[in-house]
């Protein structure tokens, strides 16, 4: 009798640690793309942006940039760089890549899409691009947002994308 309790509690608690493993997995990837994303991605981590040799990390809402020696997350794009359209600069969706250093393709991205690079026709999120205003952060903030409808850099204004 004692075994068969014994049993029963450990398939009990093989059971429920399935399904919190599967809770914890579902959560981790929920993100919202920004508005200057590509429309019809929504179950990615990362975009290249080749232009700018940078990364967009969606979950975090942070770009990804060299500089000072050493790769740098910031909400906000480096000072060189306050000038540069994330909506008409092209990004390369980075579908086959779920870590946490995007950058250690980085020699491979360069290669393949160099400064200039332009893929298949893209079309962002944003419904209308032209109703947001660019606007550097003169605050002591480096890098450069987007505001309008009430989003700024980082902020989807839906995340609705199908993949």
């Amino acid at each position: 009798m004692k075994t068969l309790k014994l049993i029963i509690a450990g398939i009990i608690f093989f059971a429920s640690t399935n399904t919190m493993q599967a809770q914890v997995s579902v959560n981790v990837n929920l993100g919202s793309p920004p508005a200057w994303g590509p429309a019809g991605y929504s179950a990615v981590d990362y975009y290249y942006l080749p232009d700018i040799q940078s990364y967009y990390d969606i979950r975090n809402t942070q770009f990804i940039y060299f500089g000072g020696g050493k790769w740098n997350r910031s909400r906000n794009l480096p000072n060189q760089y306050r000038n540069y359209n994330l909506y008409n600069g092209y990004k390369v969706v980075l579908n086959d890549y779920h870590g946490s250093r995007p950058y250690s393709n980085f020699k491979y991205h360069k290669v393949k899409y160099y400064k200039g690079y332009k893929g298949k026709p893209q079309k962002s999120i944003g419904s209308n691009r032209n109703n947001y205003k660019k606007v550097y952060k003169s605050n002591g903030n480096k890098g450069n947002g987007y505001k309008g409808k009430g989003n700024k850099v980082g902020k989807g204004n839906n995340g609705n994308g199908k993949h």
